[in-house]
């Protein structure tokens, strides 16, 4: 029982001897543990008040709202952050700081080239005003509207909804091809009517056809439009062109434009003219609805 108290009575001191060395340490410390404190949360009230101020700058501004430039101001506050407690509460002196991480800097520089070529090549698009979000381009076969900008990637939104991240340095080294909103959302059905046909009333027709079937896949302000191209010896030739809406699928526009017009007693031969793009569309959507069958 003595030996029993006499090893609470030890344990009970060292204790008493940690919490009594964690005190001194605190009371000792504490100026600079206060002055951290401080200095992290003006960083972080400072860093958001900017990135909110800033967001709202670009929106009056000429300047494209990209997230790249949020984050740059977020790091650069961070950094001057560092910088103000480095010396203070690490008793390290930020010019000697700075000079080891200059030395170390070319080699870290050959490890992370692609990241830095992919900022490099985010400022040049940005401050060029080359490429801004909600842009409508055509990089390498993508065809979409312009998300972001950020450190690394472009973020493109294709009309089926599907993200693309493409490296900035890409952007710089390939061809980049912005389209007209208006032209990249319409499509081209390729028709041939019968010869001597009343134009006015296969025009009058295929409208009302078509505003029945896809009027919901259509862009309301661009009402799509019957247009003659010529002659063939199968008869009249000529396209309906229309506008599908906003994220709206072209195939599914394609299928319900040609579905709707296609029992016309006055064609002789749909997609008797060559539009490859119109052709192609057709093609993924007959494999898809033959893949769900």
């Amino acid at each position: 029982a003595a030996a029993s108290r006499g090893a609470r009575t030890h344990m009970r001191s060292g204790m008493d001897m940690g919490m009594q060395q964690a005190m001194d340490w605190l009371k000792a410390h504490s100026p600079r543990i206060i002055f951290l404190v401080i200095v992290c949360v003006a960083a972080y009230v400072t860093a958001r008040l900017v990135s909110r101020a800033l967001r709202k700058a670009l929106e009056k501004s000429q300047i494209p709202d990209a997230s790249i430039f949020v984050n740059l101001a977020r790091v650069l506050i961070w950094v001057i952050a560092v910088t103000i407690v480095l010396k203070p509460v690490f008793g390290v002196n930020p010019m000697t700081l700075f000079t080891a991480l200059g030395i170390g800097g070319f080699a870290v520089s050959l490890g992370l080239k692609d990241s830095i070529a992919n900022t490099i090549g985010g400022f040049q698009l940005m401050f060029s005003h080359v490429l801004q979000p909600g842009d409508m381009v055509r990089i390498s076969g993508i065809t979409g509207e312009v998300q972001d900008v950020t450190w690394r990637q472009t973020v493109v939104r294709e009309r089926d909804g599907n993200l693309m991240m493409i490296p900035n340095s890409v952007l710089n080294t390939t061809l980049l091809e912005k389209l007209d909103p208006h032209n990249e959302a319409s499509v081209t059905i390729p028709f041939t009517a019968k010869p001597n046909v009343d134009t006015a009333r296969l025009t009058n027709e295929l409208l009302s056809k078509i505003d029945q079937s896809a009027h919901g896949l259509m862009d309301p302000q661009s009402p799509p439009i019957v247009r003659l191209t010529g002659f063939s010896p199968a008869g009249v030739t000529g396209n309906i062109i229309a506008y599908a809406k906003p994220h709206a699928s072209q195939a599914q526009l394609i299928d319900a434009v040609t579905r709707s017009v296609s029992s016309s007693d006055l064609f002789t031969d749909l997609v008797a003219s060559g539009d490859a793009k119109a052709r192609d569309l057709l093609a993924a959507q007959s494999g898809a609805n033959g893949s769900s069958r």
